[in-house]
């Protein structure tokens, strides 16, 4: 048995195993590591100026000849640098691929197609789906509520895959609460042609984030995390899921309080390299690099952190899953006699 699904040939990927965006605990040797692998690898570049964005394709593109892709998050809440700019810069740098996630993909979708590059988009429901796909979109990303970081979905990813799966004609990914080859061969039943994993991929020996970070997704259950907006400093309003800690903790005995009477608002808690302050309620992640109180920052994670048992090379996780996806498509398929 060989795992390929329309997503390898639409992406020229081995496996449908698609790395999240995971933001700033991307790099180019997490991305190449999963695409060396079999995998599509993913850099975030928002919050990267331009030039900064052109560089990590090219170190990427000189730790692999295969497929990756850049995510590009369209919330105008989010970024300080215009899409555009972002587009010029990752396509003249020759990223194979473009993921497009919070925000409507339409007017950027032929930009991406004349620089030679696929489209990824992420929904959260069948509608959002249709609306990409007849821009021209090369895969369709359904993310579930499950999932780690920003969410852009209220419905759990089993009910949602088989809507977006129906709703369109080109590959699906599945994005929430997938950790393992279960997971995988899950919402490949459910109608998916790959799956998107983020919070597996922060406890790789390759992320950008301190130790502190792996370790709390390790030692995880999947009851511990929160979803909701309280890590809104830097990016208002979008939902987000992040493991519980010190902060959540003291909000949620404070009563919930809104922006503005949190607990130590506005106090300033780590620093990144050069001095550069972190303040609590901030959305930055413990980054490789950063000092300060890591375990008040914002840990994004999803449900599967539960799942999540110890930190491994990216190439050994794809490796993993493919190895279980394969395994357990073999045992379900013996249950039909």
């Amino acid at each position: 048995m060989t795992l390929s699904t329309p997503l390898c040939g639409a992406l020229e990927i081995e496996y449908p195993i698609v790395q999240a965006p995971i933001g700033s605990a991307t790099r180019p040797e997490l991305a190449a590591a999963v695409s060396n692998a079999g995998g599509l690898g993913t850099l975030a570049v928002t919050w990267r100026p331009p030039d900064r964005a052109a560089e990590f394709v090219e170190r990427t593109r000189e730790r692999t000849d295969r497929p990756f892709a850049v995510n590009v998050v369209l919330d105008p809440e989010a970024k300080e640098v215009a899409t555009e700019d972002h587009l010029d810069a990752v396509l003249d740098a020759g990223v194979p691929a473009v993921s497009f996630s919070f925000g409507d993909a339409t007017p950027y979708i032929e930009r991406v197609h004349d620089g030679g590059a696929s489209v990824l988009v992420t929904v959260g429901s069948a509608e959002e789906a249709e609306v990409a796909a007849k821009a021209g979109a090369d895969v369709i990303v359904a993310q579930g509520w499950e999932s780690g970081g920003h969410v852009q979905s209220e419905v759990a990813t089993l009910p949602l895959v088989p809507r977006v799966a129906d709703a369109v004609d080109v590959p699906v990914v599945a994005a929430g609460g997938i950790a393992d080859g279960r997971g995988v061969a899950a919402v490949l039943a459910a109608g998916a042609d790959g799956a998107w994993l983020g919070t597996r991929f922060v406890a790789t020996e390759e992320a950008a984030v301190e130790n502190h970070y792996r370790e709390r997704i390790v030692d995880a259950e999947e009851t511990e995390t929160l979803y909701s907006e309280l890590f809104d400093i830097g990016w208002k309003g979008t939902p987000h899921r992040v493991l519980r800690n010190s902060t959540t903790e003291n909000w949620e005995q404070a009563g919930r309080p809104a922006p503005g009477d949190r607990p130590s608002e506005g106090e300033t808690i780590a620093e990144y390299p050069g001095g550069h302050p972190i303040v609590r309620y901030g959305d930055d992640l413990p980054m490789e690099g950063v000092e300060g109180d890591l375990e008040a920052l914002a840990l994004y994670a999803g449900q599967s952190s539960g799942l999540t048992e110890e930190v491994q090379p990216a190439a050994d996780v794809v490796e993993e899953l493919v190895a279980e996806t394969e395994a357990r498509i073999d045992q379900l398929s013996q249950l039909v006699q």
